[in-house]
């Protein structure tokens, strides 16, 4: 499952849903007597007034919510009897709202769980119908994370654990020894070599031929991370039609190489594919 994967949709269903499951624990009735009465006399919340009320009205719109934030979490649509759960969760949140209007219009007189629960209801529906169709409620619920700074080709580490002169008491350069002077060793005289003794004449040294060193060429792709705009599958490297994952829009993943118009792909867990609609996707 990945988290990322939810809209601003699934979070107004999310909020609706915990709205109309406390609901569920309020008064559904009011006291129109005298004040020592309503004192004295129990209002049920709707557990204690009916289960046809509570698991048939407020449970209900809570299992369709869930329905439809599990289907958007899991990175293939899943069904059930042939029927997806998504558009299940739907049904379940539009009953439910027109169950808990007809609550309220029926009681003599109205509770503020059925009144808060009827405000719930409404919107839930609303968001689970809206959600795919309005572009404000399609954005991603959570940003997108900032792609790691990639480092420096050839760069040397900073100074950390295991690193020469990383200590706090590690020799600096020229701590032990002067410039051209080897550690316990005898100062040398510019332009004689290490072990000659003082007064030999320098024997010339054949001149080792350097060979050049060949640079490889740059080519032509580097890594880069990106994002897909909305969910696309991504297929086995193999050319085989079936998925093996699905990209989900909030999520960073590393292009690692070019094929043509589509890209190979490296999932969190490792996992290498072929992107092959690279529409639109947003470079890290």
């Amino acid at each position: 499952m990945n988290i990322r994967s939810l809209t601003r949709g699934d979070g107004v269903v999310i909020g609706a849903a915990v709205l109309l499951f406390i609901a569920s624990f309020l008064d559904v009735a009011g006291c129109d007597g005298p004040a020592s009465f309503c004192d004295d006399a129990p209002i049920p919340n709707s557990w204690d007034a009916t289960l046809g009320l509570s698991l048939g009205s407020y449970m209900t719109g809570v299992i369709g919510a869930a329905l439809i934030v599990v289907t958007h979490l899991l990175p293939q649509p899943r069904k059930v009897a042939g029927l997806d759960l998504g558009t299940v969760g739907i049904v379940l949140t539009v009953a439910t709202a027109w169950s808990m209007l007809w609550w309220t219009i029926d009681a003599e007189n109205t509770g503020v769980g059925l009144i808060l629960g009827l405000l719930a209801a409404l919107a839930l529906a609303g968001a689970a119908i809206a959600a795919p169709l309005v572009p404000a409620l399609k954005g991603p619920l959570l940003p997108a994370p900032k792609p790691p700074a990639p480092q420096p080709y050839g760069g040397q580490p900073q100074g950390g654990y295991g690193y020469p002169g990383a200590g706090a008491g590690a020799p600096q350069p020229g701590q032990l020894g002067q410039p051209g002077q080897p550690f316990g060793g005898q100062p040398q005289q510019q332009g004689q070599p290490f072990g000659a003794q003082p007064g030999q004449p320098q024997q010339p040294q054949p001149q080792q031929a350097q060979a050049p060193q060949a640079q490889q060429p740059a080519g032509d792709f580097s890594p880069f991370w990106f994002a897909v705009p909305v969910p696309r599958p991504l297929f086995a490297e193999d050319g085989s039609p079936t998925p093996i994952a699905e990209l989900a829009p909030g999520t960073w993943y590393l292009a690692v190489e070019q094929r043509g118009p589509s890209l190979v792909a490296q999932t969190q867990d490792g996992r290498r594919g072929v992107l092959q609609d690279t529409s639109g996707i947003q470079r890290g």
